[in-house]
Parts: structure tokens; sequence; C-alpha cells
């Protein structure tokens, strides 16, 4: 395996982590790391990630760190967001470039700029209103719009995202940030009108993720939009596309008939 890069994943025993594991475990020497021991590494640590010197030993060597460590609670309170998720999150950048890491893969969130769909015309797509929408052409939210975090979870994702911009250029780390949208389950369809467009599944977080790590040497620092290649998706993932080759393969159309008739039974 000394061929192999060495990849620490934090928040290891988490559901997007192992997927994340499954999809990499063959092409790179994993380790993980979290508050339980987590399935599937020969090598894993269990440490609390607010705790810097808990954590020093887990990533010497590393060549590559995926962060999935925080609360992901979207009801956060302020105190547990700035206690938990921005320390934990700082730690581990701070960590890593002490340690020589060359890439770190950051965990971020749509719901940075979620208070976006309070505007037209994703408020409509968000209900299932489509009338007079063309979705090849209605304007995508981007990420070089300013952040509209929708409350304490959303801030501290958009503090660690300017965490990443700083290591990057005071440090020399390459940080590559992914805003998710809605995780999806394994063959399940959207649960609400709005997931029509926000969905992600299992198959396309697998690929970009593992996009995300492969990429350019010379990419130092990118923030992209994960979500999957759905009819009425309103992040624009043109910049994933170009710059990291991700290409999402599942459309959350293919379930339009059968979970808009769950709706109307709940």
């Amino acid at each position: 395996m000394a061929d192999k890069k060495k990849v620490l994943i934090t928040g290891a025993a988490g559901r997007i982590a192992q997927m994340v594991r499954e999809e990499l475990q063959n092409d790179y020497e994993l380790s993980g790391i979290d508050l339980r021991v987590p399935e599937g590494y020969e090598e894993y640590y269990v440490a609390d990630m607010t705790d810097m010197d808990a954590i020093r030993d887990a990533f010497v060597g590393k060549d590559i760190v995926i962060d999935f460590a925080n609360n992901p609670a979207g009801n956060l309170s302020w105190e547990d967001a700035y206690n938990n998720n921005i320390h934990a999150t700082f730690n581990s950048m701070r960590v890593a470039s002490e340690a020589g890491v060359k890439r770190y893969v950051y965990t971020s969130s749509n719901r940075i700029t979620e208070e976006y769909q309070q505007d037209e015309p994703y408020a409509s797509i968000c209900r299932g209103h489509y009338t007079g929408l063309d979705p090849a052409t209605f304007p995508k939210i981007n990420t070089s719009m300013p952040v509209r975090p929708n409350g304490p979870y959303g801030i501290g994702k958009a503090a660690a995202e300017a965490a990443g911009r700083y290591f990057v250029d005071k440090h020399g780390l390459s940080v590559i940030c992914l805003r998710l949208g809605t995780m999806g389950r394994e063959g399940a369809g959207p649960r609400d009108q709005r997931q029509f467009a926000t969905m992600l599944t299992p198959r396309d977080v697998k690929q970009l993720y593992a996009r995300a790590v492969a990429a350019p040497d010379d990419l130092k620092f990118g923030v992209f939009y994960g979500v999957s290649n759905n009819k009425w998706k309103f992040w624009d993932i043109s910049d994933a596309e170009r710059l990291i080759g991700y290409r999402p393969e599942d459309d959350m159309e293919d379930y339009r008939g059968k979970v808009e008739q769950d709706f109307v039974a709940r």
C-alpha cells in the first residue's frame, strides 16, 4: 500500500463518510477519526475534534483529509455551532496544515445560501410550481454570490469556508469545499417538493468526493455545489464539471409520479 495516497476521514462513523469510504477504499489508504469507533477502518482514532492535542497523531503522514466532523442538526444553536462545529473545523485545518497535508476536502452545505430560496424563481421551484419556468434558462445560484445562511449551522459552514481560504493563502494548503444538497438514501426518491431540485444521491455523492480528492494539484481553492443531475436543480454546478470533472448521473424526475402520490397519501 506504499504507493497509495493516505487519506484521513474525520467524522468517519457518519453515514456520508461511510459512503465515501466505500468509494475510495480500493484506491487509497484510509484511516478514520470520530468520537466513536468507525467501522471499516484498519487504522482509526477515537477523539474529540475540539481537542487539538488529542487529534494531532491522526494527521501525521497523511496526504489528504476529508472532513465530515460536525453536528449536522439544521436547528443547531449558536453555542453548539461556535463551540463544536467551528472549533472542530479550525482545529482540523490547523493540524492538517502543520502535519504537511496537501489537500483538504471540506464538507460544506447548501444552508450557506438557503435564504436565496425565499426569492423567485427558487421559492416557486421549492413548492413544485414550475409554470412559466424553463429549467434550461432560469438563473442558478452560484458560488460567486454572497452567502445568505439560514441560521447558526449555515453561519458555521460559511466561517469554515473562510478559514479554508485563509489556510490556502497563508499556509499553502489546497482546500476544496463541497456544498452538499439534500442527502438521499439508496434507491429512495424525494420526500417533499423541494427535494426534486435539491436531492443528492449516494451514487452522485460518492463521485463528487472521488473527483475532489483526485482534483488537479494546481487547484488550490474551490467551492462547489453538490447536487444530482435534477431537472429543476437551482445550484450551478458548471464549475464543478469544469474544474474537477463532476458529472452527476441521477435525476429526481425519475421518481416524479410515485413519490407525489406518496405526498398525497400522507
